[in-house]
């Protein structure tokens, strides 16, 4: 079931979405029982995203309300997105659509976390990366080329040659003391990253991506997959089991969920 505002939406109320591409969005991961890790995070998320694509308000506790109709008798654990966008956008004039609409669409989750992942690096640089937009194009090319030479997805490296993120996740390093290393890079300021970096030690640096290839371990994160370690990036192997990997696996398991 896929909803808009709360209703059955129909293939006139995507047609929009589908031709212009325009939108924003979060997903959120629903445990079995109900609760949703970083709730608080996704919603500011949406506001946030909403004035910058959008320069409307948006009320999250509709959005909450709408994410429950949602979610009415479907699985869980399941994967729950929220797409912000107008109905009435145009190609010719996106500047006229400021009345937001919230589209609701749930989807099986997977066990976590997900097997180890091979990563491409690639050159490339996501649009206005700080929102978690619906423009895929690129993202989504560069994961099926990685895919179609035997990787899982790919590594995103900017064209200072610094790593950024992943297609639809952020990366950390585990350096040769041991500390978590995020990226200085224009990212997506994913909500897994965030709850971790509230829980365990980090720095953050600018990392290169022979750098990279010199850490003592390499995970992604973000709500569907929770930490997830990479195996490879190119052809630098990475253990899969570390002492800090762990830690950060456990760390986000123990996040108590909130109730929408």
């Amino acid at each position: 079931m896929v909803t808009l505002d709360g209703k059955p939406v129909s293939v006139n109320d995507m047609l929009p979405l589908a031709l212009t591409n325009i939108g924003h969005f979060t997903s959120m991961r629903v445990a079995a029982d109900g609760s949703i890790r970083g709730l608080a995070l996704h919603m500011e998320r949406l506001v946030r995203d909403c004035k910058t694509v959008w320069s409307a308000d948006l009320d999250p506790e509709r959005v909450r309300e709408c994410v429950r109709q949602g979610l009415e008798g479907q699985s869980r654990p399941c994967i729950v997105r929220v797409t912000i966008y107008d109905p009435k956008v145009e190609m010719g004039r996106p500047g006229d659509a400021n009345e937001p609409h919230i589209l609701v669409s749930v989807r099986g989750a997977g066990a976590l976390p997900p097997e180890p992942l091979r990563a491409k690096s690639v050159v490339y640089e996501r649009d206005l990366p700080e929102v978690k937009h619906a423009g895929l194009f690129g993202a989504l090319h560069a994961r099926g080329a990685a895919q179609r030479t035997g990787f899982g997805d790919a590594l995103f490296i900017g064209r200072d040659g610094l790593v950024s993120e992943g297609g639809t996740w952020n990366i950390g390093f585990v350096d040769q003391e041991g500390t978590v290393v995020w990226p200085e890079a224009p990212v997506l300021p994913g909500v897994t990253m965030a709850l971790l970096q509230q829980r365990a030690g980090h720095r953050v640096a600018t990392v290169t991506l022979a750098q990279a290839k010199g850490m003592a371990a390499a995970f992604a994160t973000n709500t569907s997959i929770g930490v997830r370690p990479l195996s490879a990036i190119d052809d630098a192997e990475f253990p899969v089991e570390h002492r800090v990997l762990s830690q950060l696996q456990e760390t986000y398991l123990s996040i108590p969920g909130e109730n929408l």
